[in-house]
Protein backbone atom coordinates (compact mmCIF):
# COMPACT_ATOMS: atom_id res chain seq x y z
CA UNK A 1 0.00 0.00 0.00
CA UNK A 2 1.36 3.27 -0.81
CA UNK A 3 0.58 6.48 1.33
CA UNK A 4 0.02 9.76 -0.12
CA UNK A 5 3.00 11.99 0.65
CA UNK A 6 1.84 15.08 3.08
CA UNK A 7 5.21 17.47 2.97
CA UNK A 8 3.36 18.93 6.69
CA UNK A 9 3.79 15.28 7.89
CA UNK A 10 6.73 14.21 6.31
CA UNK A 11 8.80 17.08 8.20
CA UNK A 12 6.36 17.38 11.14
CA UNK A 13 9.27 16.22 13.77
CA UNK A 14 11.39 19.47 12.83
CA UNK A 15 8.72 21.67 14.43
CA UNK A 16 10.02 22.52 17.57
CA UNK A 17 13.39 23.53 16.68
CA UNK A 18 11.67 25.25 14.04
CA UNK A 19 8.35 27.17 13.96
CA UNK A 20 5.95 26.35 11.31
CA UNK A 21 6.66 29.16 9.48
CA UNK A 22 10.72 28.84 9.69
CA UNK A 23 9.93 25.29 8.39
CA UNK A 24 7.24 26.90 5.41
CA UNK A 25 10.71 29.26 4.60
CA UNK A 26 12.82 25.89 4.48
CA UNK A 27 10.66 24.71 1.90
CA UNK A 28 10.83 27.66 -0.65
CA UNK A 29 14.83 27.64 0.15
CA UNK A 30 16.85 26.63 -3.39
CA UNK A 31 20.27 25.25 -2.24
CA UNK A 32 23.17 24.17 -4.70
CA UNK A 33 25.76 21.84 -3.90
CA UNK A 34 28.42 20.65 -6.28
CA UNK A 35 29.69 17.80 -6.03
CA UNK A 36 28.03 14.42 -4.90
CA UNK A 37 30.53 12.09 -3.40
CA UNK A 38 31.97 11.90 0.36
CA UNK A 39 30.24 14.87 1.46
CA UNK A 40 28.25 15.85 -1.02
CA UNK A 41 25.55 13.33 -0.96
CA UNK A 42 25.25 13.36 3.06
CA UNK A 43 24.61 16.97 2.28
CA UNK A 44 21.61 16.79 0.22
CA UNK A 45 20.13 14.07 2.21
CA UNK A 46 20.29 15.78 5.05
CA UNK A 47 19.05 19.13 3.90
CA UNK A 48 16.46 17.15 2.06
CA UNK A 49 15.15 15.71 5.22
CA UNK A 50 15.51 19.22 7.11
CA UNK A 51 12.85 20.02 4.46
CA UNK A 52 14.59 22.26 2.00
CA UNK A 53 12.56 22.10 -0.91
CA UNK A 54 14.99 23.32 -4.18
CA UNK A 55 17.94 22.07 -5.32
CA UNK A 56 20.52 22.46 -7.89
CA UNK A 57 23.11 19.81 -8.19
CA UNK A 58 26.09 18.86 -10.39
CA UNK A 59 27.98 15.94 -10.29
CA UNK A 60 29.75 14.16 -13.65
CA UNK A 61 31.35 11.04 -11.83
CA UNK A 62 29.75 7.43 -11.26
CA UNK A 63 29.58 5.28 -8.13
CA UNK A 64 32.21 2.70 -7.91
CA UNK A 65 33.47 0.19 -5.20
CA UNK A 66 35.98 2.35 -3.65
CA UNK A 67 33.42 5.04 -2.29
CA UNK A 68 31.40 2.46 -0.60
CA UNK A 69 32.99 2.85 2.81
CA UNK A 70 32.05 6.68 2.84
CA UNK A 71 30.10 7.84 0.04
CA UNK A 72 25.80 8.35 0.42
CA UNK A 73 24.47 6.07 -2.44
CA UNK A 74 27.19 4.23 -3.20
CA UNK A 75 26.73 -0.07 -3.28
CA UNK A 76 26.25 -2.89 -5.31
CA UNK A 77 22.94 -1.69 -6.87
CA UNK A 78 24.95 1.80 -8.02
CA UNK A 79 27.83 0.70 -9.25
CA UNK A 80 28.34 2.37 -12.82
CA UNK A 81 25.58 4.47 -11.98
CA UNK A 82 25.75 8.55 -12.35
CA UNK A 83 25.92 9.95 -9.16
CA UNK A 84 23.67 12.70 -9.70
CA UNK A 85 21.00 10.62 -11.15
CA UNK A 86 20.91 8.17 -7.77
CA UNK A 87 21.38 10.78 -5.10
CA UNK A 88 18.16 12.81 -7.04
CA UNK A 89 16.15 9.78 -6.64
CA UNK A 90 17.07 9.57 -2.83
CA UNK A 91 16.52 12.82 -2.33
CA UNK A 92 12.60 12.58 -3.92
CA UNK A 93 12.00 9.42 -2.32
CA UNK A 94 12.31 11.45 1.29
CA UNK A 95 10.15 14.27 -0.31
CA UNK A 96 9.08 13.52 -3.74
CA UNK A 97 7.80 17.39 -3.81
CA UNK A 98 11.67 18.45 -4.08
CA UNK A 99 12.34 20.43 -7.14
CA UNK A 100 16.01 19.34 -8.44
CA UNK A 101 17.98 20.82 -11.19
CA UNK A 102 20.69 18.56 -12.13
CA UNK A 103 23.92 19.30 -13.86
CA UNK A 104 25.04 15.55 -14.99
CA UNK A 105 28.46 17.71 -16.65
CA UNK A 106 29.31 18.93 -13.53
CA UNK A 107 30.37 22.90 -12.31
CA UNK A 108 32.09 24.59 -15.16
CA UNK A 109 32.72 28.02 -15.93
CA UNK A 110 30.09 27.60 -18.96
CA UNK A 111 27.18 26.95 -16.53
CA UNK A 112 27.65 28.56 -13.36
CA UNK A 113 25.13 31.19 -14.26
CA UNK A 114 22.44 28.31 -14.19
CA UNK A 115 24.02 26.83 -11.49
CA UNK A 116 23.22 29.33 -9.29
CA UNK A 117 20.29 30.92 -10.97
CA UNK A 118 17.57 31.46 -7.79
CA UNK A 119 19.77 30.12 -5.42
CA UNK A 120 20.02 31.16 -1.76
CA UNK A 121 23.07 29.25 -0.44
CA UNK A 122 25.50 27.34 -1.76
CA UNK A 123 26.67 23.75 0.53
CA UNK A 124 30.41 22.70 -1.03
CA UNK A 125 30.52 19.11 -1.95
CA UNK A 126 33.58 19.33 -4.25
CA UNK A 127 36.12 16.77 -3.98
CA UNK A 128 39.02 18.03 -1.67
CA UNK A 129 41.78 17.98 -5.12
CA UNK A 130 38.90 19.95 -7.55
CA UNK A 131 40.75 23.04 -7.47
CA UNK A 132 39.89 24.81 -10.26
CA UNK A 133 36.11 24.13 -10.26
CA UNK A 134 36.15 25.01 -6.19
CA UNK A 135 37.67 28.54 -7.16
CA UNK A 136 35.13 28.85 -10.24
CA UNK A 137 32.30 28.17 -7.66
CA UNK A 138 33.50 30.18 -4.23
CA UNK A 139 34.36 33.15 -6.77
CA UNK A 140 31.02 33.47 -8.45
CA UNK A 141 29.56 33.21 -5.15
CA UNK A 142 31.73 36.34 -3.60
CA UNK A 143 30.82 38.38 -7.09
CA UNK A 144 27.18 37.73 -6.57
CA UNK A 145 26.53 37.77 -2.58
CA UNK A 146 25.58 34.11 -2.58
CA UNK A 147 26.62 32.82 0.96
CA UNK A 148 28.90 29.49 0.72
CA UNK A 149 29.41 26.69 3.38
CA UNK A 150 32.61 24.34 3.57
CA UNK A 151 32.60 21.49 5.95
CA UNK A 152 36.00 19.15 4.70
CA UNK A 153 36.12 15.52 6.00
CA UNK A 154 39.57 15.60 7.48
CA UNK A 155 40.05 11.84 9.36
CA UNK A 156 37.21 11.63 11.68
CA UNK A 157 36.94 15.40 11.79
CA UNK A 158 34.53 17.61 10.22
CA UNK A 159 36.60 21.51 9.40
CA UNK A 160 34.16 24.24 8.93
CA UNK A 161 35.01 27.93 7.12
CA UNK A 162 31.65 29.88 6.00
CA UNK A 163 32.54 32.38 3.35
CA UNK A 164 29.56 35.01 3.52
CA UNK A 165 28.24 38.35 1.48
CA UNK A 166 30.48 40.87 2.82
CA UNK A 167 33.35 39.40 4.31
CA UNK A 168 36.99 37.66 3.18
CA UNK A 169 36.22 35.84 0.36
CA UNK A 170 37.78 32.12 -0.72
CA UNK A 171 40.28 33.49 -2.96
CA UNK A 172 41.62 36.16 -0.11
CA UNK A 173 41.78 33.74 2.59
CA UNK A 174 43.15 30.57 1.03
CA UNK A 175 45.54 32.85 -1.98
CA UNK A 176 45.44 30.09 -4.41
CA UNK A 177 44.58 31.20 -7.96
CA UNK A 178 47.74 30.42 -9.68
CA UNK A 179 49.85 28.10 -7.71
CA UNK A 180 50.92 24.95 -8.75
CA UNK A 181 48.44 22.12 -7.56
CA UNK A 182 50.09 20.76 -4.83
CA UNK A 183 51.11 24.30 -3.51
CA UNK A 184 47.56 25.06 -3.75
CA UNK A 185 46.55 21.27 -1.59
CA UNK A 186 48.76 22.79 1.19
CA UNK A 187 47.34 26.09 1.38
CA UNK A 188 43.60 24.47 1.21
CA UNK A 189 43.93 22.08 3.73
CA UNK A 190 46.25 24.28 5.97
CA UNK A 191 43.97 27.03 6.03
CA UNK A 192 40.58 24.76 6.23
CA UNK A 193 41.96 23.18 9.50
CA UNK A 194 44.88 25.43 10.64
CA UNK A 195 44.70 23.01 14.01
CA UNK A 196 45.15 20.05 12.50
CA UNK A 197 43.40 18.21 15.24
CA UNK A 198 43.70 15.02 12.86
CA UNK A 199 47.34 14.68 12.48
CA UNK A 200 47.99 13.28 15.94
CA UNK A 201 45.79 9.29 14.88
CA UNK A 202 46.93 8.40 11.03
CA UNK A 203 47.84 5.08 11.20
CA UNK A 204 49.85 4.91 7.77
CA UNK A 205 51.10 8.07 6.53
CA UNK A 206 52.01 6.38 3.35
CA UNK A 207 48.46 6.67 2.24
CA UNK A 208 48.86 10.33 1.92
CA UNK A 209 50.06 11.44 -1.09
CA UNK A 210 49.03 14.84 -2.07
CA UNK A 211 50.97 15.04 -5.14
CA UNK A 212 49.60 11.69 -6.79
CA UNK A 213 45.97 12.78 -4.94
CA UNK A 214 45.69 10.44 -2.84
CA UNK A 215 44.51 10.35 1.19
CA UNK A 216 42.26 7.73 3.01
CA UNK A 217 39.12 8.64 4.48
CA UNK A 218 35.99 7.72 6.74
CA UNK A 219 32.27 7.72 7.05
CA UNK A 220 32.11 9.68 10.32
CA UNK A 221 33.97 12.33 8.88
CA UNK A 222 31.69 12.54 6.06
CA UNK A 223 28.66 12.36 8.52
CA UNK A 224 30.00 14.69 10.79
CA UNK A 225 30.13 17.03 7.93
CA UNK A 226 26.67 17.32 7.00
CA UNK A 227 25.59 17.59 10.31
CA UNK A 228 27.66 20.51 10.61
CA UNK A 229 26.97 21.92 7.60
CA UNK A 230 23.06 21.41 7.68
CA UNK A 231 23.04 23.11 10.85
CA UNK A 232 24.87 26.02 9.17
CA UNK A 233 22.22 26.49 6.55
CA UNK A 234 19.76 26.32 8.84
CA UNK A 235 20.66 29.19 10.91
CA UNK A 236 21.80 31.30 7.57
CA UNK A 237 18.41 30.60 5.44
CA UNK A 238 16.50 31.31 8.70
CA UNK A 239 18.90 34.66 9.81
CA UNK A 240 18.72 32.95 13.26
CA UNK A 241 21.72 32.04 15.33
CA UNK A 242 25.67 33.25 14.98
CA UNK A 243 27.38 32.29 12.01
CA UNK A 244 30.94 32.59 11.96
CA UNK A 245 32.58 33.34 9.00
CA UNK A 246 36.00 33.53 7.48
CA UNK A 247 38.65 33.87 8.62
CA UNK A 248 37.00 32.01 11.82
CA UNK A 249 37.00 28.49 11.77
CA UNK A 250 35.92 25.63 13.93
CA UNK A 251 37.43 21.58 13.55
CA UNK A 252 35.63 19.43 15.64
CA UNK A 253 37.40 16.05 15.88
CA UNK A 254 35.29 13.12 17.01
CA UNK A 255 38.67 10.41 17.59
CA UNK A 256 40.00 13.10 19.82
CA UNK A 257 37.02 14.35 21.17
CA UNK A 258 38.12 18.09 20.48
CA UNK A 259 36.99 21.42 19.31
CA UNK A 260 38.72 24.45 18.44
CA UNK A 261 38.31 27.69 17.38
CA UNK A 262 40.56 29.81 14.79
CA UNK A 263 41.08 32.91 13.97
CA UNK A 264 42.96 34.01 11.39
CA UNK A 265 43.07 37.57 9.68
CA UNK A 266 44.51 37.65 6.35
CA UNK A 267 43.40 33.85 5.98
CA UNK A 268 47.10 31.97 4.80
CA UNK A 269 48.51 35.40 4.86
CA UNK A 270 48.86 35.11 8.90
CA UNK A 271 51.93 34.00 10.49
CA UNK A 272 50.86 31.31 12.01
CA UNK A 273 49.39 29.66 8.30
CA UNK A 274 52.07 30.91 6.65
CA UNK A 275 54.78 29.48 8.97
CA UNK A 276 52.31 25.57 8.95
CA UNK A 277 52.77 26.25 4.92
CA UNK A 278 56.46 26.40 5.25
CA UNK A 279 57.29 23.20 7.06
CA UNK A 280 54.52 21.36 4.53
CA UNK A 281 56.63 22.61 1.72
CA UNK A 282 60.13 21.99 3.55
CA UNK A 283 58.80 17.92 4.61
CA UNK A 284 57.38 17.33 0.77
CA UNK A 285 60.41 18.94 -0.57
CA UNK A 286 59.45 22.06 -2.41
CA UNK A 287 61.77 24.85 -3.06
Amino acid sequence: MVQAFDYDQAFSRNIGWVTDAEQARLRKARVAIAGLGGVGGFHLLTLARLGIGEFNIADLDIFEAANFNRQAGAGMSTVGRPKVEVLAAMARDINPQCRLQLYGEGVKESNLSTFFEGVDLYVDGLDFFAFGAREQVFGYCARHGIPAITVAPLGMSAALMNFLPGGISFEDYFQVAGRPELDKAIRFLVGLAPALLHRHYLADQTRVNLELHKGPSTPMACMLCAGVAASEALKILLARGKVWAAPHGIQFDAYRNRLVHTWRPGGNRHPFNRLAIALARYKLGID
